[in-house]
């Protein structure tokens, strides 16, 4: 599933950047669409998702924030989306299913299932992955996260909600981070950190296109600045998939470096 406002759904804005990675992608990868659900934030983008996309879902809030505009980062209306979004999750646990979340801003490349442990009941997405997937000293990002649906996911998630209060003013991904420590022995619970090799961002980039899986747009500050180095992005991954084997397999196509925020 993935979260968007009315900001992401205009005509070129990350929901069409968002398909179009899954369309020419690898692998069959664009089947996963069939399975994907849109929650949407506000009136215009479930009218918005509906127009493209058959499984939609408004998620109606009673905290008073329109969310039909970009939500600046760390702005208060930012980190009510942030928690909301996070309280989501817990109640799709609640109800039994265990998720996979996307943020609308990570391109899909190749099907990303086969990186993910199945002795994980967490497995999230890095900022700095330092090389061991079992290791709380990775740094996460939530932009990309499986988890399973069990007591013990549940009461993480709880007490995650919890570290809002306890940690005022951070948001959700901040609050992971300061109670992994805490919380992972005392629920015995197994957190995957994935690695950027394959599960990849601008924060630490995978310059690797035969490797890569997907790619976020994280480090990164903006609507406008996610949809410029994105936009490169999709523009050396068409020119890599229409490139011939022996060109693949010598490293020939590379990110566009410097853009805005990927380097």
């Amino acid at each position: 599933m993935t979260q968007i406002n009315a900001a992401w759904t205009r005509p070129g804005s990350l929901l069409d950047l968002f398909f179009e990675s899954f369309r020419t992608g690898e692998g069959g990868v664009a089947r996963l669409l069939d399975h994907l659900v849109i929650v949407t934030m506000d009136p215009a983008a479930y009218e918005g998702c509906k127009a493209v996309h058959r499984h939609c879902y408004f998620l109606r809030t009673s905290n008073g924030v329109d969310y039909r505009s970009e939500k600046m980062f760390m702005s208060k209306d930012y980190l009510e989306m942030m928690w909301g979004r996070n309280r989501f999750q817990q109640t799709v646990l609640e109800l039994g299913y265990n998720f996979l979340f996307t943020d609308v801003d990570v391109m899909w490349f190749r099907d990303p299932f086969r990186h993910i442990s199945m002795a994980a009941d967490i497995a999230i997405s890095s900022d700095v992955y330092i090389g061991d997937p079992y290791s709380l000293r990775n740094f996460p990002n939530g932009g990309f996260l499986f988890v399973r649906s069990s007591a013990k996911t549940i009461d993480f998630y709880r007490a995650w909600q919890q570290g809002r209060w306890r940690f005022l003013g951070k948001h959700e991904q901040d609050v992971f981070n300061l109670i992994k420590h805490e919380m992972a022995p005392k629920l015995d619970l197994a957190i995957q950190f994935l690695d950027t090799a394959y599960i990849s961002g601008f924060c630490q980039l995978s310059k690797d296109l035969n490797k890569i899986c997907t790619l976020h747009a994280n480090c990164c500050v903006g609507l406008g600045a996610k949809l410029h180095d994105l936009r490169g992005v999709l523009d050396v991954w068409r020119n890599y998939t229409a490139g011939t084997p022996d060109e693949r397999r010598a490293g020939k196509f590379q990110w566009k470096l410097p853009g805005i925020c990927i380097h």
